[in-house]
């Protein structure tokens, strides 16, 4: 799946803000800090938010209208997008990977590609009941030779 990283329109904003999330989810410094489980909810929530408003500053909302858009106050944007918050420094660090490296969310499966692997497994599972046919004939074949 492709993710732009300057988004243009509601889904790729909503993509690259998935990417952004679970990039900085997955990184270990995060995964360390979201072992406490008093903090996880918090640290999680703040993530998203901070994931959201860089989506949408790289579409080119400004900060109030990104503060209107996903419920949270201007000061409150302008700290994830400036990096002055822990969890706005985080995502901005993923996405500064993402344009170095390209997004890269190995064994992440989004929810627009479910379908499609419904759809291959499906095939695979057709595949497979075909070669169990095959070889209880060749098993049948086998028994009436000996």
């Amino acid at each position: 799946m492709e993710i732009n990283l300057n988004p243009v329109g509601r889904e790729e904003i909503h993509k690259l803000e998935v990417a952004l999330l679970l990039g900085t989810l997955f990184r270990k410094d995060v995964i360390e800090m979201l072992r406490d489980p008093t903090e996880r909810l918090t640290w999680i929530d703040t993530l998203a938010v901070a994931a959201a408003a860089l989506a949408r500053s790289k579409a080119g909302m400004t900060a109030s209208q990104i503060a209107e858009d996903i419920g949270r106050t201007e000061a409150t944007i302008r700290n994830h997008l400036q990096g002055k918050s822990k969890a706005g420094k985080l995502v901005l660090e993923t996405y500064e990977k993402f344009l170095k490296e390209g997004v890269k969310l190995e064994g992440v499966v989004l929810p627009e590609d479910v379908e499609k692997l419904k759809e291959e497994l499906k095939k695979k599972e057709e595949e497979i009941n075909k070669l169990k046919e095959k070889l209880k004939k060749i098993e049948e074949l086998v028994k009436t030779s000996e």
